[in-house]
């Protein structure tokens, strides 16, 4: 509800005012301006109230988290969607203490450090100066945080303990497992969000609006982590290796047609709509040979300021000629010094963590042989030489352990939505 004060107004004259079936004047005025100083609240949650200050230092904490890259039109669409998500956070927080459960400061204080190193790489005196920077603020990402652990620690009083899996259970998919031997399974991320049949076509809107801004090169774990309903959201949506047949339908037919860094959707599925991300994918028990851990030497030239194309062409072509014909990586530091070359060693490179385009090339190449070369003229030329190689051994089955931890996440996150689909039915909720 907005609220009305007079002040100096506004006037807004119309001379073509469509036929509304309203009383409206032609001319008015608009009693009341905004004033952006004054902290109002956007909602009150059961007496808890969310201000627009909130809402838009969490939605600067989703621009950074994206590299700034965030038209004026998909903020305003995701301000309402941080509100919802607000909504939600503040609901969590206020059942797990009417559960009694108190989340330490230290705790808090502690996953905010790993934040800042891990996902932003930065200590925390500079993290809270870049937060601040970016209009933000380190009591937003902590408040998140004490969400996300208030959430966890609920469902694990409330709900894990009642969850049944039994032996029988995982056995009967540790036999699958070895009669699937060879064929596919994935390691998929989802984003999941809950629709009725009334808001359907605005949760779909939106998640395609959350699917462009993640294929032009935001981050899939930071929308998961702040838009997906699942349980999974904390861990930026993740849902570890599954087989298809452990998906809902929808989300199986999708999956076996995706290729490794795909983001697809948004896809229906029972209750709401998902978007999936293939992070990776492999041959059950069966070795992968991106697992193989490699010794490689690198040899990099650069090219001064002011290099043209032309010019660098020619310099990669000598430097191709010289690299290709180095016979073994007992040799390689000599043509280095020759042709003026960085050298630089690693013995733990494992196949799967070269980029991409370089994972079928280097695997490709025989003990002593260099690669092709590759670069740019404003990062240089390099090429890899293969000097050893450690094939990895036949993959293992999954723990006993393990498929019973899985199938306990999945029968929690299920009855964690319902939980939180209460909440929200049972809240006392004011816009303003």
């Amino acid at each position: 509800m907005l609220a009305v004060t007079p002040s100096t107004g506004q006037t807004v004259a119309d001379t073509s005012v469509p036929q509304t079936g309203l009383n409206i004047p032609e001319k008015l005025t608009i009693f009341g301006e905004n004033d952006p100083n004054v902290r109002r609240a956007t909602a009150v949650v059961n007496g808890d109230i969310i201000t627009g200050t909130d809402v838009g230092h969490r939605l600067a904490l989703i621009v950074a988290a994206n590299g700034g890259e965030v038209s004026d039109e998909e903020k305003q669409r995701l301000r309402l969607q941080v509100l919802r998500n607000l909504i939600d956070e503040t609901l969590q927080i206020q059942e797990a203490e009417a559960n009694e459960i108190v989340i330490d400061q230290a705790e808090i204080d502690s996953t905010f450090q790993q934040v800042a190193q891990q996902n932003f790489r930065q200590d925390l005196e500079a993290f809270d100066q870049y937060l601040r920077e970016r209009g933000s603020s380190s009591d937003t990402l902590k408040r998140q945080i004490k969400g996300e652990l208030a959430w966890s620690r609920l469902l694990r009083r409330n709900i894990q303990p009642f969850i049944n899996v039994g032996d029988e259970e995982v056995n009967a998919i540790i036999e699958r497992l070895n009669a699937s031997k060879g064929t596919t399974e994935y390691r998929i991320g989802e984003i999941y969000m809950s629709a009725s049949q009334e808001n359907s076509p605005q949760v779909v809107e939106n998640m395609r609006k959350i699917l462009q801004q993640i294929s032009a090169g935001g981050s899939f774990v930071a929308y998961a982590r702040q838009f997906s309903e699942a349980s999974t959201a904390a861990t930026g949506g993740d849902l570890g290796w599954v087989r298809p047949a452990q998906l809902p339908q929808p989300l199986a037919d999708a999956a076996v047609q995706m290729q490794v860094g795909q983001v697809v959707g948004p896809v229906e599925v029972p209750g709401g709509f998902s978007i999936l991300y293939l992070i990776d994918q492999r041959q059950i028990l069966t070795a992968d040979p991106r697992n193989a851990l490699l010794s490689l030497k690198q040899l990099a030239i650069s090219f001064p300021e002011g290099t043209t194309e032309q010019q660098a062409a020619a310099r990669a072509a000598e430097f191709a000629e010289a690299t290709q014909q180095i016979k073994g990586c007992g040799a390689a530091n000599e043509t280095a010094a020759r042709i003026n070359a960085d050298v630089v060693d690693n013995d733990r490179v494992r196949l799967r963590d070269l980029p991409g385009p370089l994972q079928n090339t280097v695997a490709q190449l025989q003990i002593g042989q260099a690669s092709p070369p590759f670069g740019s003229v404003a990062d240089g030329v390099r090429v890899l030489i293969l000097c050893g190689r450690d094939d990895p051994q036949s993959a293992a089955a999954p723990s006993f352990d393990q498929i019973m931890s899985q199938l306990e996440n999945q029968r929690v996150n299920k009855r964690a939505q319902i939980y939180l689909r209460d909440l929200r039915r049972d809240a006392i909720i004011e816009y303003n």
